[in-house]
């Protein structure tokens, strides 16, 4: 920063005028330059040459004077109205009387339909690249809001439209109004502070901004830059329904719904309860038809279930089982039985045999079996002493003799 001389202190300040005198000195250095904006408000005064302009930033809340003599204005921009943009080679002036700062101007251009239209593809590029048209980011609005916002014109068309089509389609519908300007320097901030109000309120579930048909500059604040950022940063859903179909403002791509005309909007806002009704007629005749088919094809089902011999005649299913375990029994009876007798007869063959092989069988046919006095068999006479007792076992009964040896 150049230095411009001694420093102000505490003990040594500036008077006012010095620190006007170099606020003027300082914006003298600015020289000529280029400036674009909107014309807020244009004043001729009778008896002079100078028209006063203010100009503002449609993106902030910014303004400045612009002063031009009468034939500078008539040259460039002769049918310039409020609300027009302006391209203007002005001089910034400081005057330090009054404090005040203006731009004195030597040449200004009305900023034609198609250079507006250049602006706004130009400007719809660089939110389209920064992803405020991105589709994944749109909110779908709820089915029945508890309340509706409405940003529009004050006592217009589309006003009425939006409220007549939205009652007419749920009659207990609540509305929040908020009337703004909807063209002209004034539309864009009070649009912003409508959206920025209707968002704080919790009670607001879906906002509608809305406003009837207009040439392409009467539609300019709704393609503002600022007013489509303030859509995008809203936490609420917003429905733009700005113009006629044909027409296609940047918030429309910015909203989270675009309606062709304020009546769509207040069909995307809330249902129609004679469809709802009806759906619901629909739905429940539906309904009843699908239960009365399950109920007959169930009654089907349990009416071919008893016809059926085990639950015709319960009976039957234990009689079938007590002839089954009757048959069991006898088999089991026959079994045993059969078994019992070929036992009996493999018995009997053996006994038989027994019987056949048996010492007492060899006796009943006469034999004799002859035992020594320890009780073995006798097989050969030379195994006995002359006069040993033997035992004689007959048939019936036993004997006792004496051995006495033949020479």
């Amino acid at each position: 920063m150049p230095d411009d001389g001694p420093r102000s202190t505490a003990e040594q300040p500036w008077p006012v005028r010095v620190v006007s005198q170099k606020i003027g000195a300082w914006v003298a250095r600015l020289g000529w330059v280029w400036v674009d904006g909107q014309v807020a408000q244009i004043t001729r005064r009778p008896g002079t040459s100078v028209v006063f302009l203010t100009l503002r930033d449609p993106s902030a809340d910014v303004s400045l004077t612009l002063t031009a003599h009468r034939d500078v204005l008539d040259t460039g921009a002769a049918t310039l109205a409020e609300g027009a943009r302006v391209v203007a080679r002005a001089r910034p002036e400081f005057y330090p009387v009054r404090g005040t700062l203006s731009l004195r101007a030597d040449e200004i251009r009305q900023v034609g339909v198609g250079e507006l239209l250049a602006r706004i593809e130009r400007l719809k590029r660089l939110l389209g690249a920064e992803g405020l048209f991105d589709p994944a980011r749109k909110r779908r609005p709820p089915f029945l809001p508890n309340r509706v916002g409405l940003i529009t014109g004050r006592a217009g068309a589309a006003e009425r439209d939006v409220l007549t089509n939205a009652r007419r389609r749920w009659p207990a519908v609540e509305f929040r109004v908020i009337n703004v300007a909807v063209q002209g320097p004034a539309a864009v901030p009070q649009m912003i502070d409508a959206l920025a109000v209707l968002d704080r309120d919790d009670a607001v579930d879906v906002i509608i901004l809305t406003r009837g048909g207009g040439s392409v500059e009467d539609l300019l604040p709704f393609s503002d830059e600022a007013l489509c950022r303030a859509v995008f940063a809203c936490a609420t859903p917003v429905i733009a329904a700005i113009g006629h179909e044909t027409d296609s403002p940047l918030v429309d791509f910015v909203a989270d719904v675009r309606a062709s005309t304020p009546t769509d909007a207040a069909k995307r806002a809330v249902p129609d309860l004679a469809e709802e009704v009806r759906m619901l007629d629909v739905a429940r005749s539906r309904l009843g038809r699908a239960v009365t088919h399950l109920i007959e094809r169930e009654q089907r089902h349990l009416d071919a279930v008893r016809s059926r011999p085990v639950l015709a005649r319960p009976e039957t299913m234990i009689e079938v089982r007590a002839e089954q375990v009757a048959g069991l029994r006898e088999r089991a009876r026959r079994t045993l039985d059969h078994r019992l007798e070929r036992a009996g007869a493999e018995l009997g063959h053996v006994l038989a045999r027994l019987r056949a092989l048996s010492p007492a069988a060899t006796l009943d046919r006469g034999y004799a079996i002859v035992q020594v006095a320890g009780g073995g068999v006798l097989r050969d006479p030379s195994d006995v002493e002359d006069g040993e007792e033997l035992r004689v076992r007959l048939a019936r009964g036993d004997l006792t003799a004496a051995v006495r040896k033949v020479g």
